[in-house]
């Protein structure tokens, strides 16, 4: 097994690798505050560059950031775990005077030191979608409530099962058990109606309809093995929860190459519209919607108005971070669960 140090160094270099990049193509076209420009230089850190969620989240920012006379500089980590190349952009962005950073955080708590630094420096910094621990490390949080859209899938999934026994199969996102894993998985078993005692993790769980957990980093490939794995652990596998939708995507497939697929319910979570057509088709019978677009926007409407005059935003519903929202999409409407149909999903799906 490779030490720490050793599994981090590739990532490390890689990331040096693309903000020496990305370094280089501002500094030649003269965008960024150091270099010169007249527009405020602000930052997007996401997890990953490729996950459609992150892709769209990028696309309205930076079209959020024109109209606001901003110079968009994106920058993401190399995987859902990876807070080093996140801390390098941090630092990169700070380096070239950025006024505003946006961070979606791969570690809620070992990202804090890197943006207490950019705070420090005087950057204002605005979490989007997996609030950090504490959500007061940062100037403002604006992200789904994770667990509530758990809870929507998980209350779902419960009246399919009304009278009949589930047997679970849990697709969580990495072994590092992130906030915004953790949130969603214990959402969907609160909504199900499953105590947990512990609920600051995943798997330790003593209810016998649950067959098991197994990460999948969140992408298509992933989903497809680790539904393979329970699979093969037991055939009599019924609901699949899933921790977003191309996760979902990938089991969808391993449990049609198993013949099971009018056999197994699965619900997730993200309201892509991939994911969506999935619900229209059948392939996923609920999914709660994330707004990951506004998310990036509200955000930047608070970067602006700290720059103009230092105000900082307020909370909203009474919580540590702004609730951007979540609705559960669903053509098989359950009672007692508010929900949307696909024709409205498609109408507002993001990707």
């Amino acid at each position: 097994m490779l030490s720490r140090t050793q599994r981090r160094a590739p990532k490390i270099k890689t990331a040096v690798a693309i903000l020496i990049a990305a370094g280089l193509a501002i500094g030649a076209s003269g965008c960024s505050g150091a270099s010169g420009s007249s527009k405020p230089l602000v930052g997007l850190i996401t997890k990953t560059d490729d996950n459609p969620y992150y892709v769209k989240m990028r696309e309205g920012a930076q079209q959020k950031a024109a109209e606001l006379g901003f110079e968009l500089q994106a920058l993401s980590g190399q995987g859902q775990s990876d807070n080093d190349s996140q801390v390098k952009a941090i630092e990169n962005l700070i380096a070239r005077g950025a006024k505003g950073i946006m961070i979606a955080p791969s570690d809620s708590e070992a990202i804090l030191p890197a943006i207490k630094k950019a705070r420090d420096a005087g950057v204002f910094v605005a979490v989007l979608d997996s609030p950090t621990n504490p959500a007061s490390a940062a100037d403002a949080t604006y992200a789904t409530d994770n667990f509530q859209a758990g809870v929507l899938i998980g209350k779902w999934a419960a009246t399919q099962f009304s009278g009949k026994q589930a047997r679970i199969a849990m697709l969580d996102l990495s072994p590092a058990q992130v906030a915004v894993d953790v949130q969603r998985d214990q959402g969907f078993l609160q909504g199900f109606g499953i105590d947990v005692a512990d609920k600051s993790k995943i798997g330790d769980e003593s209810d016998s309809r649950i067959v098991g957990h197994e990460v999948t980093n969140a992408n298509e490939a992933g989903g497809r093995t680790a539904m393979e794995k329970l699979l093969q652990r037991d055939r009599s596998i019924n609901l699949v929860y899933t921790i977003n939708e191309p996760a979902a995507a990938g089991a969808f497939e391993s449990i049609k190459a198993a013949g099971l697929e009018n056999k197994v319910t699965v619900v997730s979570i993200d309201g892509g519209c991939p994911g969506v057509k999935d619900v229209k088709a059948g392939a996923i019978g609920a999914t709660s919607m994330q707004f990951p677009l506004k998310m990036a926007g509200d955000a930047l409407q608070a970067i602006s108005a700290y720059i103009k005059d230092g105000t900082r935003p307020a909370t909203s519903q009474g919580l540590d971070f702004t609730n951007t929202g979540v609705t559960l999409i669903s053509d098989k409407p359950a009672a007692g669960v508010d929900s949307k149909d696909t024709a409205w999903g498609l109408a507002n799906c993001w990707g």
